[in-house]
């Protein structure tokens, strides 16, 4: 068989995306060839089901390499994998991103490598090394910041595949930014799986607030930051003086924030009422007039009456919300909430699911229409489409420089998009 380089499929999150960049690197550095990466999520069942499809049609499509199985799937449920005869190895979240898992490959894979490596993830104390300098499209660059929750959500899995939470120190983090303004991306976002957590396992316990000021300060040629999803208990004075200070810190935000009834919100065991929710909305509205938010909303978590459903349709219009990612709930095995014994029937959570996404198209055709006749200062993805500020999506007529950030007014609207 003739040496080809390693094939990589990522599931799930940008985060997961991210790490598959920094395991092409470590796979090409250590010469691994004919081999198949699948870099999982096990953020639903139906997460693991889709990995367990794609394994299998990987290996129709290429009967000859050795398929590993990597990610938040094979972490939390490895015994799932190995189980599979495609598979050939299982790593865990912690060796995935170690060169020492690659280079024992190596070009031949002829006896040193352990068909399941999967260590207890809740004993890693840091992040793993940053292995590459961001990644995205030419204009925007996604930065792992923090990695890990210490959070236990009833609903969520997440913990059991990424451990407690871990942080990048702000000096790595600007040192990176810097390379990465200085390669011409006018764009970064700062990631992480709990972002708002960020700094407390770092010495004196700094804030999120205070690494995007330190950014903000030390590297003043970076034309936009952008932070990736919130949970806006947590956020705290810095960001917010952030939030109405800083014009490169883009006026957008993604909220964590699940459901809108508080009895729900209980028994998710999330550290917010709705009350909070609602307040932290109009604050920051109130400190940067122009900031929108998307949310992550779950339908149909168990117990979930008419009642609770209606407080949470109506957190969406409360809050002020533009771009929702609506999750109807999946039982989702060694989670508390999977032990919940009134659990809502499939039919209801689909249709609830169906109200809460179309609350979301009413808000998004209303943010759209109210930005006809504005300026927007857009960083173009393409040659003809970029995204303003608040990252909605513009459409040209005529080509533009990509990567660039350019100024124009909005003409009109066509379909979920501005034009200009």
């Amino acid at each position: 068989m003739s040496a080809k380089p390693p094939v990589f499929a990522t599931l799930g999150c940008r985060l997961n995306a991210y790490e598959t960049e920094a395991m092409k690197d470590l796979a090409a550095k250590a010469g691994v060839e004919n081999a198949v990466v699948v870099n999982t999520c096990a953020v639903t069942a139906e997460a693991v089901r889709k990995a367990r499809q794609e394994i299998r049609k990987l290996r129709r499509d290429n009967p000859d390499a050795k398929i590993i199985v990597t990610g938040c799937a094979a972490q939390t449920e490895p015994e799932t994998f190995t189980s599979m005869s495609e598979v050939d190895i299982v790593i865990g979240n912690t060796e995935k991103m170690q060169p020492e898992t690659w280079s024992a490959m190596g070009p031949d894979f002829i006896g040193q490598t352990e068909r399941v490596q999967v260590d207890d993830i809740m004993s890693v104390t840091e992040t793993a090394g940053h292995l590459i300098d961001g990644f995205g499209t030419r204009s925007r660059a996604y930065v792992q910041v923090q990695n890990g929750c210490d959070h236990r959500c009833t609903f969520c899995i997440i913990p059991y595949g990424r451990g407690n939470s871990r942080s990048v120190p702000a000096g790595v983090v600007v040192d990176q930014i810097k390379r990465l303004v200085d390669k011409g991306f006018n764009e970064v976002v700062l990631t992480g799986v709990d972002l708002t957590s960020w700094g407390a396992d770092l010495p004196a316990a700094p804030r999120l607030g205070d690494l995007v000021m330190r950014i903000l300060k030390l590297v003043p040629d970076l034309a936009r930051l952008r932070i990736s999803s919130i949970d806006s208990i947590e956020a705290d004075d810095a960001l917010m003086q952030a939030i109405a200070t800083e014009p490169r810190l883009m006026p957008h935000l993604h909220l964590s924030l699940q459901h809108g009834d508080d009895m729900i919100l209980k028994r998710m065991a999330r550290r917010h009422l709705r009350d909070d929710a609602i307040a932290f909305c109009a604050e920051a509205k109130r400190l940067r007039p122009d900031m929108t938010f998307g949310a992550d909303i779950i339908a149909g978590f168990p117990t979930e009456t008419d009642a609770h459903f209606e407080n949470s349709l109506k957190l969406v219009s409360d809050c002020d919300l533009t771009w929702l990612h609506v999750f109807p709930y999946s039982k989702r095995e060694g989670t508390p909430a999977a032990k919940i014994p009134s659990q809502v029937n499939g039919k209801t959570i689909k249709e609830r699911a169906a109200r809460l996404r179309s609350a979301g198209d009413a808000q998004v055709a209303r943010h759209l229409t109210a930005q006809i006749g504005r300026t927007h200062r857009i960083l173009m993805e393409n040659p003809l489409m970029g995204r303003t500020e608040q990252f909605t999506e513009v459409s040209f007529s005529a080509q533009q420089v990509e990567g660039q950030i350019v100024t124009a007014t909005i003409l009109g609207v066509s379909g979920t998009q501005l034009t200009a």
